[in-house]
């Protein structure tokens, strides 16, 4: 191996054990998940689906991809599953690309209160092409269905868009799905975030409610970097299908499909319920740690709350992320509703407990996570004390094993 590759590997395996990993779409997978995308499968072209492509020797492969597909419905209730997106912003591409037109328009929450890129960002394709309309959150910061209903009859748009990246509460598919039907939209959800709370039960499924979900199979989930669509409609099925090859993808990545495939037999499997749950207890735990020290924090239903640094600790919250990597904590800034700080600076960072949960932290340690960030960014504790109780911490839990 090219030593310049292998001394950062070996440093990025140091660093993920030896810092508090709170970044609220990461996680750590297992290593049949690892060994999966780093098989030989990767030496594979497979361009087409299961019985119908455009090389031959696939015959492992359909295999693998078919049963992917099969785990993937089996474990969000859902009749069909395309699997092979890269990404979570591939998918949402494909669901565009095959349910509407350009200049059609799309009505979601934007970017700065809890949003996506992808969702009608104005640096993202999706403002390119698509005609986007937004719907806000309530002044209590939460979704307010009947304001998005009132914007919904307003703009009569041809998708409607529930999902978010920092929405820390639980979301009305129903309702959302109501207000679609009422205005002739499709719903489309983006469960990236989530998907990892709605296998494990601890969140409710979209896919009883959408027209068509996407995912990454990442984040909760717990899985490789990759995209995931599903829906019930045959007709949607097949309109993605296409859209996804030849439309707008080639050869699919049949290695990651594989881990896709362990990822979701892992997800089915009964302790990551008990793995979800956990999550869910770890980051309300704390949250309400941060209350207690009177910080500014959200509420939370999910994996994520959002901690408002500037009003608690008179720092940006790209200050923050830059004062605790310096202690080996890791987590983004982010922007809170209404914020009036720029996307590159914000008043506050977002922070999600599902990784940690991975390597075995439990509510007694979620609350040690609180306490070392709030002391910290307080001053009242130093960087050397800082950094001794992270280190004490991250020792007591599982480490991230190379292959």
């Amino acid at each position: 191996m090219d030593k310049i590759l292998k001394d950062a590997l070996i440093n990025e395996n140091k660093r993920q054990n030896e810092g508090l990993e709170l970044i609220a779409s990461e996680n750590f997978v297992t290593k049949e998940i690892r060994s999966l995308q780093g098989s030989i499968v990767t030496n594979k072209y497979a361009e087409g689906y299961p019985g119908r492509r455009y090389y031959g020797g696939c015959e492992y492969i359909d295999i693998m991809e078919s049963r992917a597909i099969e785990l993937a419905c089996k474990l969000f209730n859902a009749k069909y599953a395309n699997v092979q997106p890269h990404s979570g912003s591939s998918a949402n591409m494909i669901v565009y690309y095959a349910l509407l037109d350009t200049g059609d328009k799309i009505l979601s929450l934007s970017l700065d209160e809890g949003g996506h890129l992808t969702h009608g960002s104005p640096v993202s394709f999706s403002s390119r092409y698509y005609d986007i309309a937004h719907y806000n959150l309530g002044e209590d910061e939460k979704l307010d269905y009947e304001a998005i209903r009132e914007v919904a009859l307003k703009e009569r748009p041809k998708l409607l868009l529930a999902g978010f990246s920092s929405y820390p509460y639980k979301t009305d598919y129903k309702k959302f799905r109501e207000i679609a039907d009422e205005v002739g939209a499709y719903l489309l959800v983006d469960m990236a975030h989530i998907a990892g709370l709605v296998a494990g039960g601890v969140h409710e499924n979209p896919v009883d409610y959408a027209h068509v979900v996407t995912s990454t199979t990442h984040k909760t989930l717990r899985g490789p970097r990759g995209g995931l669509i599903l829906t019930n409609d045959e007709d949607i099925a097949n309109k993605i299908n296409k859209a996804t090859f030849p439309a707008l993808q080639g050869g699919p990545l049949e290695h990651v499909i594989a881990a896709k495939a362990q990822c979701f037999y892992e997800a089915s499997q009964s302790e990551f319920r008990d793995y979800a749950k956990q999550v869910v207890k770890n980051t309300k735990a704390a949250a309400d740690e941060f209350a207690k020290l009177d910080a500014i924090v959200s509420g939370t239903d999910t994996h994520l709350f959002l901690l408002n640094t500037k009003a608690t600790y008179g720092i940006s919250g790209k200050d923050a992320e830059d004062l605790l990597g310096e202690v080996n904590i890791t987590l983004n800034k982010n922007m809170l509703p209404n914020d009036k700080e720029r996307s590159s600076v914000t008043s506050g960072v977002r922070i999600g407990f599902a990784a940690l949960t991975t390597r075995g932290l439990k509510e007694d340690g979620a609350k040690k996570v609180a306490q070392i960030i709030h002391n910290y960014l307080s001053k009242t504790v130093d960087i050397k004390k800082t950094k001794e109780a992270v280190s004490q911490l991250t020792n007591e839990l599982k480490q991230v094993e190379q292959l």
